[in-house]
């Protein structure tokens, strides 16, 4: 967020935050969320014993339960909130190996030979998702479609004519087009055939249903917050409960186990932002997006029989940048300049992890424990790697060949750019964490509107007030519970986001991402100059 910390004064009016541009939703609500009949899964109060405890439960835990049931195995999954409520519920719901510009850059940095393993990786996860939709005849909007990624600079038209040639030396079908069917003025793009898109939780939902038909235990509201590690590891919840497992598998966006991993060194948080909107333009079909910064995706979305389109972008690290409104605003412009805009019916954000070298780290936890595994790092492209991790882990348990295994490896080291980056990524760390404890800002509690938030200065004190629409002020310490960075207000979603390693709070202060398992320290605020905290040794 930026310097100072200035709040936003955003105009609502019923319901709707007035833009420049016409309204955005008051309230973020990712459309994958909505229509949906969720089961409700109870929390888990005793102890169990199981083959293999999945902690997280996106895509990737979903689909490793579906796959273990299948071979027999005794599963159980635990989320710490609601099931499909994390990333997986906020992704843009592409199924492509076409993950930016990746392979020309994986060619230098990890051999040609690799670069093809991982494009493998991901076909075979599309076929596997495609396959599996056939198979169980599951209503999920699943529909093939070409992918693009587009230049409109002569810079990234050259990176796009060397990502071409990486597309020919590695063999992946597509190639070069000098026009995309929207008026945007591109330099040139790239297509790869025969990708494809689909409704993430209609698609996840059929397949809970079978992992409970075939056995397997769902628990919601079950967080996680260690590991006993041995030949049978117990995985410890934070009501006391012990799960005692042959495997552990952690699916949970950022592993909520480290073991001697040290992850947050060696990954960073990263956001976008979507909105779906009524077009007065129709959308030609296809997935797009921007080779340039600041990324532009676009797809089509069916809702209520009605075609829209989902317009996606704005990346910046987590806690870091401008307002976060006025990412939904640029995307909002975009939207109005490409396709003229009647309404927008959804806003929404998301999270995901940046691995130092790109690939994500799918497998072993840390030498030594082999039957804790972790699975994270997607780069915002979880629907093929979280599905290609699910598989990789149903190899590895059952003792099958997998060609991906060493390619994912957690304890893989490439020397160039993991060492560039690991220096980088944790100057940045450090820069922000000088920089958010010489922060002094300058608002006050009696400054704040409701609805809005902002950090604050009280009795000499950093800390963090969001005002709620009944007028009660929510203080907050903004130190964050990981490793003592200073959060920062997201007016978007309305929470507390650290800039170090990602960690982000609800107004009151609960962890709704990690790394952070603790929540922030809540203050009781009754009158100026008279700040009390609800935790003694304040």
């Amino acid at each position: 967020m930026p310097d100072g910390n200035p709040t936003i004064s955003l105009e609502s009016n019923g319901g709707f935050i007035v833009t420049e541009n016409g309204k955005l939703p008051q309230h973020p609500e990712s459309y994958w969320r909505t229509g949906i009949d969720f089961s409700k899964f109870p929390s888990l109060e005793e102890d169990i014993q199981v083959d293999v405890i999945i902690i997280g439960a996106g895509i990737t835990g979903i689909t490793s339960a579906y796959l273990l049931v299948n071979e027999g195995l005794k599963v159980a999954i635990i989320e710490a909130g609601e099931v499909l409520n994390g990333t997986t519920g906020h992704t843009t719901a592409k199924i492509t190996a076409q993950h930016d510009l990746i392979y020309d850059e994986f060619i230098h940095n990890i051999g040609r030979s690799n670069a093809r393993l991982y494009y493998e990786a991901n076909m075979e996860a599309l076929r596997f998702i495609k396959e599996t939709v056939d198979r169980h005849k599951i209503d999920c909007d699943f529909s093939q479609q070409d992918a693009y990624i587009y230049a409109t600079t002569e810079k990234y038209a050259r990176k796009i004519e060397k990502e071409a040639e990486a597309y020919e030396k590695i063999g992946i079908e597509g190639g070069l087009v000098d026009s995309i069917p929207f008026d945007i003025a591109i330099q040139n793009a790239l297509v790869m055939k025969k990708q494809a898109q689909f409704h993430p939780t209609k698609y996840l939902v059929h397949l809970l249903q079978t992992i409970k038909e075939k056995g397997g235990l769902v628990f919601e509201n079950t967080t996680a917050v260690n590991v006993e590690t041995g030949e049978q590891p117990v995985v410890l919840t934070k009501e006391d409960v012990r799960i005692t497992a042959d495997h552990v598998l952690t699916c949970t966006h950022f592993p909520f186990y480290e073991g001697a991993g040290l992850y947050s060194t060696r990954m960073h948080a990263d956001r976008s932002y979507a909105l779906a909107v009524k077009a007065n333009k129709q959308y030609p079909g296809g997935i797009y997006i921007s080779a340039d910064e600041p990324t532009r995706s676009l797809r089509s979305v069916t809702i209520n029989g009605e075609e829209m389109v989902l317009i996606v972008g704005e990346n910046h690290k987590t806690g870091q940048g401008i307002e976060t409104m006025e990412h939904y605003k640029a995307l909002e412009q975009f939207g109005e300049e490409v396709f003229g805009l009647k309404e927008i019916v959804y806003r929404w954000s998301a999270q995901d992890l940046i691995t130092l070298d790109k690939l994500p780290y799918i497998g072993e936890l840390t030498s030594g424990q082999p039957n804790i595994l972790i699975a994270t790092g997607f780069r915002k492209w979880g629907m093929t790697n979280g599905t290609a991790a699910a598989l990789l882990f149903r190899d590895i348990i059952m003792g099958y060949e997998n060609n991906f295994e060493k390619l994912y490896t957690p304890s893989r080291f490439y020397a160039h750019p993991s060492l560039k980056n690991f220096f980088k990524e944790n100057a940045n760390v450090v820069g922000q964490l000088i920089k958010g404890k010489l922060d002094s800002p300058k608002t006050k509690p009696e400054d704040l509107s409701k609805g809005e938030g902002a950090v604050i200065t009280l009795d000499g004190h950093r800390k963090g007030a969001y005002k709620d629409e009944e007028g009660k002020l929510h203080i907050v310490d903004t130190t964050c519970t990981h490793i003592g960075c200073e959060v920062e207000w997201n007016n978007g979603e309305r929470t507390w986001d650290c800039p170090c390693h990602g960690s982000r709070f609800s107004f009151t202060g609960e962890v709704i991402e990690g790394p952070a398992e603790k929540p922030l320290q809540k203050y009781d605020y009754t009158m100026l100059d008279n700040l009390t905290s609800e935790d003694s040794g304040y």
